[in-house]
């Protein structure tokens, strides 16, 4: 018996042995910022922010010539969907690629439809600032979602398809889009998504595009979030950019959007300006955030009406 139970010890033993010499190494990268902002109609008037979030990441070439990666994310408070106060758990996935058969990811968490992942403002998003508004809505993604980019069919075109499986009774949900960069200094992107969440059905529709000439970069978006049924209200956000490189160290940019949800005759509204400034490893910033119609209405009040928000940052490289 002791000579069988050696053995299986043994064999045991091999077999983690093998299991440890196939495991990956991941890398950790991050970054270090400190910020300063102040947004009126809030409790808290100034306040610091900083960088908190790092990123595991590591990659390997398999045998048969495919590539193997994992991100995963940690990030204090972000992540909401475990259940645990200040949990740092955050965004996750894995990636399989080759040249012949294109980019697979699969997200646990964290990932983005085809449509979805284009869908950020020409403006960088800056209802997302402070302001209160409303988020404007994207195509069903995020947990236990795929993400898969074709090989290279032609030059300058990039065709993406993405796939959500269906939940609590309702379809799954797909989406794909086209990214084009055939002409210089232009890039195009076009994208068509589902969200199939049981009564709450819609398409998202998403085109943006920005062109580069000399110091100049205009940017432009449009999102369009069709409900069907007809209960539920429709919505637009539009948005552009026009950005100026004074300098390799020296940047200026203004932003604006625009939500139009349907049934409301007051639209949401924001515009930025921002300075950026690069030397020695560290870049400053200061942003002026000026917002209006928050809650669909100009009535003033400490819920709707104008918002007003600037900020500043400071971001290492090292």
């Amino acid at each position: 018996m002791n000579k069988f139970k050696k053995v299986g010890l043994t064999a045991l033993a091999g077999s983690l042995v093998v299991t440890s010499a196939v495991a990956g190494e991941m890398s950790v990268s991050g970054g270090a910022s400190i910020g300063l902002k102040n947004t009126s109609k809030t409790a808290t008037g100034k306040s610091w922010t900083m960088g908190n979030q790092l990123t595991f990441s590591g990659s390997g070439e398999l045998d048969n010539g495919m590539n193997v990666s994992l991100s995963f994310v940690l990030d204090q408070a972000d992540d909401s969907t475990t259940g645990l106060a200040n949990s740092p758990f955050d965004s996750h996935s894995v990636t399989v690629s080759s040249d012949s058969l294109g980019s697979l990811v699969f997200s646990g968490e964290g990932g983005s439809s085809a449509s979805s992942a284009i869908d950020t403002t020409a403006a960088g998003d800056l209802w997302d600032n402070g302001s209160g508004f409303g988020t404007p809505a994207s195509a069903e993604a995020g947990n236990n979602s795929m993400l898969y980019t074709l090989p290279s069919l032609m030059d300058d075109l990039t065709i993406k398809a993405g796939y959500s499986p269906g939940s609590a009774g309702g379809p799954s949900a797909t989406s794909f889009s086209l990214g084009f960069t055939g002409v210089e200094g232009l890039t195009v992107d076009f994208g068509v998504g589902d969200t199939e969440t049981v009564q709450t059905e819609a398409e998202q529709t998403v085109i943006k595009a920005s062109y580069a000439f000399g110091s100049f970069t205009i940017s432009a978006s449009n999102n369009e979030y069709d409900y069907s049924d007809s209960t539920q209200n429709d919505e637009e956000t539009s948005s552009y950019q026009i950005a100026y490189t004074v300098s390799d160290d020296l940047s200026i940019s203004y932003g604006s959007e625009t939500r139009d949800t349907a049934t409301k005759t007051v639209d949401e509204e924001a515009e930025a300006i921002n300075v950026s400034y690069t030397t020695g490893g560290v870049t400053i910033s200061a942003t002026q955030y000026e917002f209006t119609g928050k809650n669909n209405t100009n009535t003033e009040s400490s819920t709707g009406g104008d918002v007003e928000r600037w900020a500043l940052s400071a971001t290492f490289a090292f």
